[in-house]
């Protein structure tokens, strides 16, 4: 069964097939403003090569964060020793996230998608987030991606508004 769990170096070989498959789809070109995307940019080669960076990265936005973020826990999805996603949760916003980013951004790897995982992931990140005191998260959405729309409302997602090509929920974090 998949669940959440804090980032580890046990998962490096499932953490690159799937950085793999991100690539392939197109994660991490120029036009890709995603925290993902910013990380294969930032990281060419190999993810085996990087990952023990890219992991202490993760471990210290939990208390400090790099220039132009906020403070972030990053868990990831797995199930055994299969790396199926990460979750992200920001501490407070920042005057970008109340526009387009929010509380909560998710990534599923391409081969676990439509399987349930990333609405079981939010499920389970939701208590989370409600441990550091964020009452209602905001999760947005590009508009053109129903998969993601059907995740935030399956969570009790409440549509705010659209803000040019991203859709904002309210989504409480206890139930």
């Amino acid at each position: 069964m998949a669940r959440l769990s804090d980032p580890t170096e046990r998962l490096t070989d499932s953490f690159a097939e799937a950085v793999g498959e991100f690539v392939a789809e197109g994660r991490g070109g120029p036009d890709d403003r995603s925290l993902l995307g910013e990380m294969i940019r930032d990281n060419p080669g190999d993810p085996r090569d990087w990952i023990a960076s890219y992991l202490a990265l993760e471990r210290r936005w939990r208390t400090v964060a790099p220039e132009d973020f906020v403070t972030m826990t990053m868990l990831w999805w797995t199930e055994g020793d299969t790396y199926l996603g990460r979750i992200s949760i920001r501490h407070h916003l920042n005057e970008h996230l109340r526009e387009i980013g929010g509380h909560i951004g998710y990534d599923i790897r391409p081969s676990a998608r439509r399987q349930g995982h990333a609405t079981a992931m939010l499920a389970a990140a939701l208590p989370r987030a409600a441990e550091l005191g964020i009452e209602k998260a905001l999760i947005t959405c590009d508009a053109d991606n129903t998969g993601s729309r059907k995740v935030i409302e399956r969570n009790g997602g409440v549509f705010e508004d659209r803000r040019g090509a991203k859709l904002r929920y309210w989504v409480p974090t206890a139930p």
